[in-house]
């Protein structure tokens, strides 16, 4: 995908808002004990979901966990030590999914 902005406008709303609204990361806040992990963007919308929705991250220690970083100016976030990337279209689109099924399930 091309992430330089261009004359031709996207069709996909999550690109839309990440890359002609310039939509990014500015704080994530994770809680272990409490299966939380809160992003908050520069809009100041935030999204939240459990951390247990990624097990490669609710499997990581409390250290591990809290070695991450902002790529890409906040369009992902990464965990070097547990070799994880989640882009923030990706975690809007899994936190939304999630929420959908939950829903329906009555939970």
């Amino acid at each position: 995908m091309n992430t330089s902005k261009s004359d031709n406008p996207s069709a996909d709303p999550f690109d839309k808002l990440i890359f002609e609204g310039n939509l990014r990361a500015k704080h994530l806040l994770l809680d272990k004990p409490l299966d939380i992990m809160v992003i908050v963007f520069n809009n100041g919308s935030l999204v939240r979901v459990r951390l247990s929705d990624y097990p490669r991250l609710w499997n990581a220690s409390s250290s591990a966990l809290d070695k991450w970083e902002f790529t890409q100016g906040g369009i992902g976030i990464r965990w070097e030590e547990l070799d994880e990337d989640l882009s923030i279209k990706g975690f809007i689109k899994t936190a939304a999914l999630n929420e959908a099924l939950r829903n329906l399930e009555g939970r």
